[in-house]
């Protein structure tokens, strides 16, 4: 029963990533990563800390923009209290009644950790496999 719950506590941290992302809410990324998450995308280039993270969050958000994320493909394998997992993740931008203006479609590779708090994505590897504008 122990590794399910881990796997679905694993698993819940990939929805927790999209509503932070979606509503706007950077301060709440401690609720998905560690304090010393390791972070590397095409967008961020590489971000070391939580508050890096929080910086970059606030520092890319546009106004009037609005962001829709879906994961899927969720592969998750333990080892203890440390996990590898893989996912695909689909982000569409947008504004307000508006059809997307953008949309791709990323590749994740992360390390969880479980912690005092939970478990936590401690290294986050994000690679963009499409873009498509408009």
């Amino acid at each position: 029963m122990t590794e399910t719950t881990d796997r679905w506590e694993i698993q819940d941290l990939f929805t927790r990533l999209a509503r932070v992302l979606d509503e706007g809410t950077p301060e709440d990324i401690g609720l998905v990563y560690t304090k010393d998450v390791l972070v590397r995308s095409p967008r961020a280039g590489e971000l070391q800390g939580i508050d890096a993270v929080i910086e970059f969050l606030r520092g890319s958000a546009v106004d009037g923009e609005l962001a829709q994320h879906f994961h899927s493909d969720i592969l998750v394998s333990i080892d203890g209290d440390r996990a590898e997992v893989s996912a695909n993740q689909l982000t569409f931008l947008y504004r307000e009644g508006e059809a997307p203006h953008q949309q791709a479609g990323l590749r994740l590779k992360y390390r969880a950790v479980r912690t005092d708090e939970g478990w936590r994505f401690a290294e986050a590897k994000i690679s963009r496999a499409w873009v498509q504008q408009g």
